[in-house]
């Protein structure tokens, strides 16, 4: 079992923890998160992002992870159809609170497109999975501001 975990921050109160866990190569990642001080009962862009630079805050992080170089889409779209750091939504509680766990097919916790040493970001809007209909939904998802990033690490 390979294990990597990103603590994230950001500017607005917006602060969690990520962990990933793969088995092998052939097998999906599982992904749980917690993550508070979002705003209440919303969905936000969920994504992993090219770079591990956050030296210039979130922004350094670049665009989302997208070896295939396909447009954005939703998690259960197939490679040609999103970007392999289309992680969706989460979804918050009452507090602001986003607490869960996914699987994705298209991540990986090894080879030459590893997330480990990338960022995984929390948008401070719902990302609408590139169906918004322009040329940005195509690209980002519409997904807003970066609330909270953090680079991911291996872990223990």
């Amino acid at each position: 079992m390979t294990s990597a975990v990103a603590v994230l921050r950001g500017d607005v109160g917006v602060s969690g923890i990520v962990k990933f866990e793969q088995s092998s190569p052939n097998d999906a990642v599982k992904v749980s998160y917690e993550i508070t001080g979002n705003s209440p009962n919303a969905l936000k862009g969920f994504h992993i992002h090219q770079f591990g630079d956050n030296s210039n805050g979130c922004i350094s992080a670049g665009p989302h992870f997208n070896p295939s170089k396909s447009t954005h889409g939703a998690p259960e779209n197939v490679e040609a159809e999103r970007h392999a750091g289309d992680l969706g939504n989460i979804k918050t509680d009452a507090q602001g609170v986003a607490k869960g766990e996914l699987s994705d097919k298209l991540i990986s916790l090894f080879g030459d497109h590893s997330i480990i040493g990338r960022t995984v970001i929390v948008h401070a809007g719902e990302d609408d999975l590139g169906k918004g209909g322009d040329e940005e939904s195509l690209k980002t998802g519409n997904a807003g501001g970066r609330a909270a990033c953090g680079v991911i690490g291996l872990s223990a």
